[in-house]
């Protein structure tokens, strides 16, 4: 990665530091830097001259004789030359008495440079030197307006034609610059770009960074009006913008914009290829440009090419490709292959009219495969095979637009395509401050964190100890990762020698997470699949989950500086994240979707903030097609179970949770405490999130089922019974709002210590029964320790069970 000093400044302007200082900095903040290369180093007294008059040499046929003014007063030197290119008139850089150059009219360089002396050119006095460009240590690749073989007529070009005479030739040229080699590591994909290194640059000298201004572009026009868009494989291509330009005017580049790409090595073309390779230096994202009325039927399709298709690219040869080849291409033909290189076939001509721009993002792995089956290498793939931020297209698409519009270069089409259907977000990373200390092995505050981190424009949550990571910096993972980012601010040079400090200890994990891993992992053995979504939620979600105004789940905690409204609260349900996830696959087509997430919320014990939430860990699961309620009911009773809830589960109907069917829900309880809650996704709720399925949802409170674990009895191993059972049936008739688990419980507690089940077996409803009642049958199993019951004993029970259930409106069944 090569990166010039001027332009490194454009960003951060207060920088002032030398070459020597700036490598240095930058190489222990961890950005290193391998060396550069200061174009003015052999370049001394060397101005703008205006030649007066031109006179044959007296002595000798390819010479001449010319007066040089090299002031605004007119003094004048006499130089002699043998170029034949130099007219009376014409600007020129002139090398003054005891001036430095680069090279020899050769072109042979020398270390220190070569120093101009006044002499004798056959006989004729000559008092300094013109120079071509070759010997300012330049060449016409950079500068192709200069001769290739002769003087470097400045009056030829009009950026520098009014040039002052006697104006230093160096400064006007932009040659009072450096260009800084760097090794890159491959996982800072986001300082492979002008704009990502300057935010490196402007954190390691800690001065302002000043990123350009985008501003909207296009005309009123529709640019759908122009093209169609369709990706076919969204995995080889997370991302794809496109828009349009017209009435295309090719012409140079400013000197400007010529300037900063030969800086750093790229040869100045016409303004639209520029522009393309302005911005791929700038934001690391690569573009290409179509003649758009090359392309067949106004349409691009993205997709993979047919085994044994031929292909011509830009560069004239033909490639035989296979269908492992992401292709870009129209309604008839391939135009282009992606991520490498554009098509012969749609090739931008002198002839343009109107263009098609394409920023996209594709797979890294795929691309170096690609490139390495062709034989190909080209600056774009280098690129994406790093793993681009899909996240940046966009906004490389619309500087792009913004400079064709600012450099004259053509209309800008209003709109723009963008095919993006899974965002990527930011994601999040935990800290302290005494956790990074330790393994720096500093004392760091806090504070000075939080300003190296803000620094390098990564979102600090302060109060929950949270790091917001931009998906433009795919290196930063985990804690470690955090604390290099401190070690590399803070200065590893200011980093104490210590001994590495450590105790022997004994592996495993903790109480929480042995129940965490077992409810997992019993999801998992019924077919759900693990999800994670964000802690952070919209506010929105309330409203599309039908919660009640005074609903306890609205109170939020509002993050101080959110990413936007989409992830400005904490959620205080997961259930919002759940039903998102089975609306993406609804959408997907995905059919009998069972997904589980273990998640936190963060109930606050009152708002504003003066404590931690209350975080608890709750496991929701969601799923639609195969299975209804009472396939997620026995799911949910596995679960309870294999945790080690043994005891009995009852199911009540007084939930009236506002996401779920108002008449199939239903609070599950153990030992008169909600531990879960269950049921049908409410039809509203369902069409709010675009799932047009049933839908159904559990939730177990996993820190309260943690809590009631601790007062369980131990499990204790019983012998296999000595005496048989005595099992009576029994029904009984009641009002239909009468809930099973009443019944259960009556019989439970008349049942006594020998009655050891009741299995509901039997409901019905319908004929033979007055309106508005149901009957129930039960399964009573009796059975004694240490004796065989006699009926005398079962009976006397049946008795005091049917007395008590007749007190509450509940008689036997005749």
């Amino acid at each position: 990665m090569n990166t010039s000093f001027s332009w490194i400044k454009d960003y951060v302007p207060d920088l002032d530091v030398s070459a020597q200082e700036y490598m240095d900095a930058m190489t222990l903040s961890g950005t290193k830097c391998e060396g550069y290369k200061e174009y003015d180093k052999n370049l001394d007294k060397i101005v703008v001259g205006k030649i007066n008059k031109i006179e044959k040499h007296p002595d000798a046929d390819k010479l001449v004789v010319c007066q040089v003014a090299i002031d605004e007063n007119g003094t004048e030197v006499q130089i002699v030359t043998g170029a034949p290119n130099v007219n009376e008139g014409d600007k020129v850089p002139v090398v003054l008495d005891g001036g430095r150059v680069d090279a020899t009219h050769s072109g042979g360089a020398a270390e220190n440079g070569i120093k101009i002396k006044k002499g004798k050119l056959r006989g004729v006095e000559s008092f300094g030197m013109m120079c071509s460009i070759e010997e300012l240590g330049q060449d016409t690749n950079m500068y192709p307006d200069a001769a290739k073989d002769g003087i470097y007529i400045l009056s030829d070009n009009p950026n520098y034609k009014d040039a002052p005479i006697g104006s230093d030739v160096v400064e006007l040229l932009g040659l009072h610059d450096v260009m800084f080699d760097y090794e890159v590591t491959s996982n800072r994909v986001d300082c492979f770009a002008m704009t990502g290194m300057a935010r490196e640059v402007a954190a390691t000298f800690d001065k302002e960074l000043k990123l350009p201004e985008v501003k909207e572009t296009g005309n009123d026009e529709k640019v759908e009006d122009y093209i169609s868009v369709e990706i076919k494989n969204h995995d080889l291509c997370p991302r794809y913008t496109a828009r349009v330009v017209k009435d295309i005017k090719l012409a140079p580049s400013p000197e400007w914009m010529q300037r900063r790409l030969s800086s750093v090595g790229i040869r100045p073309i016409n303004n639209l290829v520029d522009i393309t390779n302005f911005v791929m230096e700038e934001y690391g994202q690569p573009m290409h440009a179509y003649d758009l009325d090359t392309i067949a039927g106004k349409k691009i399709i993205v997709k993979n090419a047919e085994k044994g298709e031929k292909f011509v690219t830009l560069d004239g040869i033909e490639h035989e490709l296979d269908e492992t080849m992401l292709m870009i291409c129209d309604a008839e033909k391939s135009i282009g292959l992606a991520g490498i290189m554009g098509g012969e076939n749609s090739m931008i001509t002198d002839d343009v009219k109107t263009m098609l721009f394409e920023a996209a993002t594709f797979d890294g792995t795929n691309i170096r495969l690609t490139g390495k089956k062709l034989g190909m290498r080209t600056d774009a793939q280098a690129k994406f095979e790093k793993g681009l931020d899909p996240n940046n297209a966009m906004a490389a698409m619309n500087r792009a637009c913004q400079l064709v519009e600012e450099l004259g270069a053509g209309t800008v089409v209003g709109g723009a395509f963008d095919d993006y259907p899974v965002k990527k977000e930011p994601i999040t990373i935990d800290y302290t401050a005494e956790k990074i200390n330790a393994l720096l092995g500093t004392d760091i505050s806090e504070d000075d964190m939080i300003k190296y981190f803000e620094k390098l424009d990564l979102t600090v949550d302060r109060e929950n100890h949270k790091v917001i990571i931009p998906t433009f910096r795919q290196d930063l993972l985990r804690l470690c990762d955090l604390a290099e980012e401190v070690a590399r601010f803070y200065g590893y040079d200011k980093i104490p020698m210590t001994l590495p400090k450590g105790a022997a200890t004994a592996g495993g994990v903790s109480h929480k997470m042995r129940i965490e891993m077992k409810a997992a992992d019993i999801m998992t053995s019924f077919g759900f699949s693990e999800g994670m979504t964000f802690s952070f939620e919209s506010p929105k979600v309330y409203d599309k989950l039908l919660l009640r105004e005074d609903s306890k789940l609205r109170n939020s905690i509002v993050i101080s500086n959110p990413l936007g409204e989409d992830y400005s609260v904490m959620r205080t349900s997961a259930v919002g994240g759940m039903l998102t996830s089975l609306s993406l696959n609804y959408n997907k087509r995905n059919k009998d979707v069972r997904l589980f997430e273990l998640a936190n919320v963060y109930i606050p014990k009152q708002l504003p903030l003066t404590e931690r939430p209350d975080e608890r860990m709750q496991l929701t699961c969601g799923m639609y097609g195969k299975g209804d309620f009472y396939t997620m009911k026995g799911v949910i009773d596995e679960v309870i179970k294999g945790i080690g809830l043994n005891g009995e589960t009852v199911y009540s109907s007084d939930s009236n949770i506002e996401y779920l069917h108002p008449g199939r829900q239903a609070n599950v309880l153990y030992k008169d405490k909600a531990v879960a809650y269950i049921g049908e996704v409410h039809p509203t709720v369902l069409k709010n999130f675009g799932i047009g399925d049933r839908a159904y949802l559990a939730v177990i409170d996993l820190k309260t089922a943690i809590e009631l674990l601790e007062e369980e009895d131990a499990v204790r191993y019983e012998g296999i019974a000595k005496f048989p059972a005595v099992t009576r049936d029994i029904s009984v008739v009641m009002d239909k709002t009468v809930e099973a688990y009443e019944v259960s419980t009556t019989i439970k507690k008349k049942g006594g210590k020998i009655l050891k089940a009741v299995e509901l077996f039997d409901v019905y409803e319908g004929a033979g029964l007055e309106e508005g009642k149901k009957s129930l049958a039960y399964s009573l199993k009796f059975r004694a320790e240490d004796r065989t019951l006699k009926d005398d004993e079962v009976n006397e029970l049946m008795d005091k069970i049917i007395n008590a259930l007749a007190e509450k409106d509940i008689h036997i069944r005749k």
